[in-house]
């Protein structure tokens, strides 16, 4: 009984992990997806193509697409039960059939194609709530990426020293900017002490030619 429990129990915590569902979902989306694509392809991609092949080539478009390699007949009745004639029994027939190989291919095509488009927006939404989320640029993601390559840590410790050289690297810049404003005002104030002493300077020498 206990075993059972415990089978039931490891049943219960497999179904319910997220991967486990975000495996399902995809499987039931893409069921659906395929659908929708098989029915572009049959009931309007297939329809126009082989309207053209048939308007290029006069034939019957994608199901007359076919090379016969070994043909097989079957005889054709009247409504009376007698033989008319024969026709080409493809049940029994071996041939290329050229007209499903290019559905085969406009399916693909169309399919990787959407997946494309889906996985295309899926990494800018991502991106985008990682750039909302970080607020980093892409050269601050590559100082990150850097840090953690040349020093073996992972992207949290990473980040964190990162941080720790941007604070550094500010702080350094505010205590030269700092050291700058105050030599400008040494620079400024020996500037105004040098024009006052040539102004006593002058003055001087203007009363000595006055006294004279």
């Amino acid at each position: 009984m206990g075993r059972i429990k415990n089978f039931f129990g490891e049943f219960k915590k497999f179904i319910t992990r997220g991967n486990v569902l975000d495996m399902a979902v995809g499987v039931i989306v893409g069921g659906a997806f395929t659908a929708i694509v098989n029915g572009l392809s049959n009931f309007i991609l297939k329809p126009l193509i082989n309207w053209l092949i048939a308007a290029i080539l006069g034939k019957e478009g994608l199901s007359g697409a076919i090379t016969m390699l070994s043909p097989a007949y079957k005889d054709v009745l009247d409504g009376a039960g007698a033989v008319i004639g024969q026709e080409i029994d493809l049940a029994t027939s071996i041939y290329i059939d050229w007209g499903s190989f290019i559905s085969a291919v406009i399916n693909f095509l169309l399919i990787a194609f959407v997946l494309f488009l889906i996985v295309r927006t899926m990494n800018n939404i991502a991106k985008a709530q990682e750039r909302m989320i970080d607020g980093l640029d892409l050269n601050d993601k590559k100082a990150i990426a850097r840090i953690r390559f040349e020093q073996k840590v992972n992207r949290k410790q990473a980040k964190a020293i990162w941080e720790a050289q941007q604070a550094e690297v500010k702080a350094k810049k505010a205590e030269e900017e700092r050291l700058a404003a105050v030599k400008a005002a040494a620079d400024a104030k020996a500037a105004e002490e040098k024009a006052m002493a040539n102004t006593r300077l002058l003055e001087e020498i203007r009363d000595l030619l006055k006294q004279k």
